[in-house]
């Protein structure tokens, strides 16, 4: 892959980094440290993009090594306060998409680093097999989690 390719590529698929570091990053100052990580180790990794899977599939996978890495390195794995009267007023205004998405994504990141990796993984499509080949686990265990982890963001979400 040349460098204006990949590069082309980064632009058209930006908005993954972003959302994933949304999700494990709070601090604006270490959202862009690690979107220049992601960055970083996406071009030293460029070579081994054969083209199996999409690009993005590929550099979701980067990213989330990477965020996920740097996340254990220091240590800094903390949990988000939940503001559980956002969910109450988006119940209450007959929420449209927009707000629970929002509920949705506070929820989410409520949710151990396992579990949230997995969510995320399988709200973005990716397959219980290719979820489970990501975290190291069965893809019988992976079904059992993500289906667990379905009726915690459940209960989360009803306030419970």
């Amino acid at each position: 892959m040349t460098e204006s390719d990949f590069l082309a590529q980064i632009n058209a698929h930006q908005g993954i980094i972003h959302k994933l570091l949304n999700l494990y990053v709070d601090d604006a100052d270490e959202k862009e440290d690690m979107y220049q990580e992601v960055l970083l180790q996406a071009w030293k990794a460029k070579d081994r993009f054969r083209g199996d899977s999409l690009f993005s599939t590929w550099l979701y996978k980067v990213c989330l090594h990477t965020v996920l890495a740097a996340l254990r390195k220091s240590k800094r794995m903390t949990k988000v306060s939940f503001d559980t009267s956002r969910m109450e007023e988006a119940d209450e205004n007959n929420a449209d998409k927009k707000d629970k998405q929002t509920v949705l994504y506070l929820a989410i990141k409520q949710l151990a680093e396992i579990e949230r990796t997995m969510i995320v993984m399988h709200l973005d499509g990716f397959s219980n097999l290719e979820i489970a080949d990501f975290v190291g686990i069965t893809a019988n265990n992976a079904n059992v989690r993500l289906h667990r982890i379905k009726e915690k963001l459940t209960k989360i979400i009803q306030g419970g």
